[in-house]
C-alpha cells in the first residue's frame, strides 16, 4: 500500500523550516571556525575573508540572509499559532503573509548585498 502525504502549505513550511535551521546551523559552525583561524592563523583568516568578498560569498551572504529572514518569520507564525490557537485556521493565510513580508524586506537587503558584484 502506498501512503502519500498531499502537501500543501503546512509540509512546505515545515521543510522550509528545517532546510533553513540547518543552513543557519552550517553558518555557525563556519563562522566559529573563521573566528578561530582570527587568532591561530592569520593568513588563512585573511583568505577566508577575501572568499567572502567574493561574488560567490556574497551569494552565500545572500542565501544566509534568506535562511535567517525566513527562519525568524516562520518561528513567529509557528508562535503565534502556539500562543492563539484559533490562528491555526488561518495557518495559510499566515504563511502567504510569511511570504509577502520575507519578499518586502528580503529583496532591498539582497540587492545591497549583491550591489558590490554589479561595480556598484
Amino acid at each position: 500500500m502506498l501512503i502519500r502525504y498531499r502537501g500543501g502549505e503546512g509540509m512546505l513550511a515545515w521543510a522550509f523550516h528545517r532546510i533553513s535551521g540547518v543552513a543557519i546551523w552550517v553558518f555557525v559552525t563556519l563562522h566559529i571556525i573563521d573566528i578561530f583561524l582570527a587568532g591561530a592563523n592569520p593568513g588563512a583568516y585573511n583568505t577566508v575573508l577575501q572568499v567572502y568578498a567574493s561574488p560567490i560569498g556574497r551569494i552565500g551572504e545572500t542565501v544566509l540572509g534568506a535562511a535567517l529572514l525566513y527562519h525568524s518569520l516562520n518561528g513567529l507564525r509557528i508562535i503565534i499559532m502556539d500562543f492563539w490557537p484559533v490562528f491555526t485556521r488561518y495557518h495559510r493565510q499566515l504563511w502567504y503573509l510569511n511570504w509577502a513580508l520575507f519578499t518586502i524586506v528580503g529583496l532591498p537587503v539582497a540587492f545591497i548585498i549583491l550591489k558590490p558584484i554589479f561595480g556598484q
